[in-house]
């Protein structure tokens, strides 16, 4: 007869401080000294460390980024990226690739030499405009594993993913299987209808498939910058901490119709600028003065400019954007790294500018996300509360 199985008792406690102090802690205590904290596990998650799960009710009520785009898969994986990714075009089967944040390279993209291919999702990205949320499952560090691509794009976009912040990619439309161009057939939203619906009552609009300059009515392309506004709010980021580094993450239905709409223009602005439209670069913020072979050697930052050799550099950087962080990597250092070796063209040094401005304006934005999301009036608090 089966015995009835219990789960085993686990104990923690934290021990901080130097390692002189550690050591001097051990040697003055054993296991029956130290003042262990008995863990309580839930549901199907068993962690080894305390957690606080007090706003699991309140983040639970938010939708589920994968439930909301049920098409969806990691990124591409090569298993041979020095010869199957690369600076300059491929002579058969080249596919523009999103790479990194801000570095976009090309990919062979012949099925049967890329390992992981990720076609069946990939394609949509191939067959026609599209775009796509990257989010990663889970992660070690705090929360702040977002990215978009317009292209098919590579599995660690937005991190490792052995350190668990690689990606998933989201298409925001799917277009249809036939190859025949008189079907009729359109890309259909890759959006579920139940939580579309719900968004729709929400804010008083109805949901149209494309784009269209008419009153009370929302787009795909609204949903989408409305939640990339809300991953983009620092205090949603601290506030749902926990949760955030476990699964996918939950958004907040809009509670209120200019708060939708608010959110919808910031995520606008932050899905431009991480898409570089229109983006130039600004005349007072990383120029680059002196002439040089213009190598890149060892990047380094040093009062307020971005060297790339001993003599070259970029000017007047600011540090929030040298230091900014977009899922597990801090792009402004991450490119000019990943171009250690190599010489910067004309374009490279506009391109790096735009990414500095691009950088600095997008912690300005998720600044006034913040005020967004939790600068609610007493009126709309009572509401929320009901």
């Amino acid at each position: 007869m089966e015995q009835d199985k219990k789960l085993a008792q686990v104990f923690h406690y934290d021990l901080y401080g130097k390692r002189a102090e550690k050591y001097d802690f051990l040697l003055n205590n054993n296991l029956q000294s130290v003042q262990w904290k008995q863990l309580e596990f839930e549901d199907d998650n068993y962690f080894f460390v305390p957690k606080d799960f007090e706003l699991k009710e309140e983040y639970g009520q938010g939708f589920k980024i994968d439930e909301l785009f049920p098409i969806n898969t990691s990124g591409v994986k090569t298993h041979d990226d020095t010869n199957l990714v690369d600076f300059n075009p491929f002579p058969e089967n080249n596919q523009l690739y999103t790479y990194r944040p801000f570095d976009n390279r090309n990919i062979n993209y012949d099925l049967k030499k890329v390992k992981r291919h990720r076609n069946a999702v990939m394609k949509h990205f191939i067959k026609g405009e599209n775009m796509g949320l990257v989010v990663a499952r889970q992660c070690v560090s705090d929360w702040r594993y977002v990215f978009l691509t317009k292209r098919i794009c590579d599995i660690n976009l937005t991190g490792t993913a052995g350190a668990f912040g690689g990606g998933n990619v989201f298409p925001l439309y799917l277009y249809p299987e036939t190859d025949k161009i008189f079907t009729g057939e359109k890309r259909k939203p890759n959006l579920n209808e139940e939580i579309i619906d719900d968004i729709s009552q929400r804010i008083g609009a109805q949901f149209t498939d494309e784009g269209e300059d008419i009153e009370d009515t929302f787009a795909p392309i609204d949903v989408l910058d409305y939640i990339y506004a809300v991953l983009h709010c620092p205090a949603y980021r601290e506030r749902y901490r926990e949760f955030l580094k476990i699964d996918f993450p939950r958004v907040p239905y809009p509670y209120s119709v200019p708060q939708f709409w608010s959110l919808v223009e910031l995520g606008g602005t932050l899905r431009r600028l991480h898409l570089m439209e229109d983006v130039e670069p600004q005349d007072d913020m990383a120029n680059f003065p002196v002439a040089g072979s213009n190598d890149v050697e060892q990047p380094k930052y040093v009062s307020d400019k971005v060297y790339i050799n001993e003599t070259q550099y970029f000017d007047n950087v600011p540090s929030v954007a040298w230091n900014f962080y977009i899922g597990g990597y801090q792009p402004a250092q991450k490119w000019l790294k990943d171009r250690k070796g190599r010489t910067l063209n004309y374009d490279d040094i506009v391109h790096y500018q735009r990414i500095i401005r691009v950088l600095k304006e997008t912690e300005e934005v998720m600044r006034e996300v913040d005020e967004v999301v939790y600068g609610l009036t007493e009126e709309e608090v009572r509401i929320i509360e009901k």
